[in-house]
């Protein structure tokens, strides 16, 4: 695809000519076309603006495309989580979504100055993440948002937000049961694990040892479920430090609370926000743009996996007054061409949890799905 300067693919899925592909706008809208109703162009072409594909109005911007299964009557099946920027979510079933005229439909009633940041699938046994712009992260299970039978509904409150702040991120992990206490011995085990094979303890040697008895502890049987179930979340501020927290830093609770923090913006220089937040696999890569048109890309196995309660490293060197605007995620797949998720605040910011894969696979009746 030929793209402008600064500009770069974010987003691709492998569809069938008659996939509909539902449009989620800032606005609250829906629209819906099928692939085929889609410019078909060469691959050296831009393409057409989604303006002169969709009636959107002025200020209008498409935050979420997600393609579905050709059968529709499948849709029941599955559920839609809406989450805007005050910190309200909501829970539909596909299938309210079934009917949408040319001119769009309402998907969700947004209050006066709020938006529409993210719409995704869910799976009964996931959990929701939502992370504002001041550095806060809040974890809950997704039936703790009841499925709505209407589309006009402002949905519930999915955090507490302070004065100022608002929600630039949803994704979802896998639910996974575990003690409190054991999760800390467990993240214990895994630090010290890692301080093993990049310390010297040449002078530290009853550090040594006691590292060496935590790693041990790695080989116990819940230990290496944890292991197996753990997953990693990529934490970006607008100064260019990021990092990589495990799943286990951030702890299950309940709907509407205020969260945890999910990175140390005190540090920064002058007044630093959060830009991006999603998990990611190990040989993902990540691209970064900042508002002054500088680019970077880089492999996510050189972001340092920190405490989620730590600043982070230096991901990108920005000048002085220039800020991290965009996050994407770039995945390789088995053919070597690589799959692209935004993760800007106004864009989805992708991430395929086991709910994503799922979607995909009930589509795959027709044609096989990509993220």
């Amino acid at each position: 695809m030929s793209t402008r300067e600064e500009d770069f693919v974010s987003q691709v899925f492998v569809v069938n000519t008659h996939t509909p592909v539902l449009f989620f706008s800032s606005a609250g809208m829906v629209y819906k076309l099928k692939v085929y109703k889609l410019p078909l162009a060469t691959p050296q072409a831009r393409g057409k603006a989604m303006i002169n594909l969709l009636p959107l109005q002025p200020g209008e911007t498409i935050t979420t495309l997600m393609p579905l299964p050709e059968d529709e009557d499948t849709w029941g099946s599955l559920f839609a989580v809406f989450a805007t920027a005050t910190g309200n979510v909501r829970r539909n079933a596909l299938s309210d979504f079934t009917s949408v005229m040319a001119n769009g439909k309402i998907a969700m009633k947004l209050d006066e100055g709020d938006r529409l940041v993210r719409v995704r699938t869910f799976a009964e046994d996931d959990d929701i993440l939502l992370f504002t712009r001041g550095g806060q992260c809040i974890r809950f299970p997704v039936p703790d948002v009841r499925v709505f039978s209407g589309r006009t509904s402002t949905g519930v409150r999915g955090v507490r937000l302070t004065k100022g702040d608002e929600v630039i991120s949803m994704c979802g992990l896998r639910h996974v049961e575990a003690d409190p206490a054991r999760r800390e011995e467990y993240l214990q085990s895994v630090n010290a694990k890692r301080r093993l094979m990049g310390s010297d303890y040449s002078e530290r040697p009853d550090d040594r040892a006691r590292d060496e008895a935590l790693t041990t502890r790695l080989d116990e049987p819940e230990f290496q479920e944890m292991v197996a179930n753990e997953e990693y979340l990529l934490t970006v501020s607008e100064d260019g430090f990021g990092k990589r927290s495990s799943s286990y830093e951030y702890r299950i609770s309940g709907r509407g609370g205020q969260g945890v923090g999910a990175i140390d913006l005190t540090r920064t220089r002058g007044s630093s926000q959060v830009v991006a937040a999603f998990p990611l696999l190990p040989s993902d890569q990540i691209v970064m743009i900042t508002d002054g048109g500088q680019l970077i890309r880089c492999t996510v196995d050189t972001v340092s996996i920190m405490s989620r309660k730590t600043r982070g490293v230096r991901l990108f060197n920005t000048a002085e007054g220039e800020h991290v605007v965009s996050v994407t995620r770039i995945r390789e797949v088995d053919d070597g061409s690589a799959l692209g998720d935004a993760a800007e605040t106004d864009i989805d910011e992708g991430e395929q949890s086991d709910a994503d894969a799922q979607t995909a696979d009930r589509s795959k009746s027709s044609e096989e799905e990509g993220p």
